[in-house]
């Protein structure tokens, strides 16, 4: 058998134990083209550019048009 602690860990000590464990709050950074919302670092989802330049067309296609 394995052994087993000799005595129960208290709730103080696994409230310190666990303290650190919290969760951070998302960063949230604006898009230097259209200036809304979006997460560091990612292609903006409402213009498409990244670092000055357009990285995603957002532009509507036309149907029956394929690429």
């Amino acid at each position: 058998m394995p052994p087993h602690p000799k005595k129960k860990r208290s709730y103080g000590k696994k409230g310190r134990r666990w303290s650190h464990s919290q969760l951070d709050p998302v960063a949230i950074s604006t898009c230097a083209q259209c200036h809304s919302p979006k997460p560091p670092h990612q292609v903006c989802p409402t213009c498409g550019y990244y670092g000055g330049r357009e990285v995603i067309s957002m532009t509507p296609e036309e149907p029956g048009q394929e690429s």
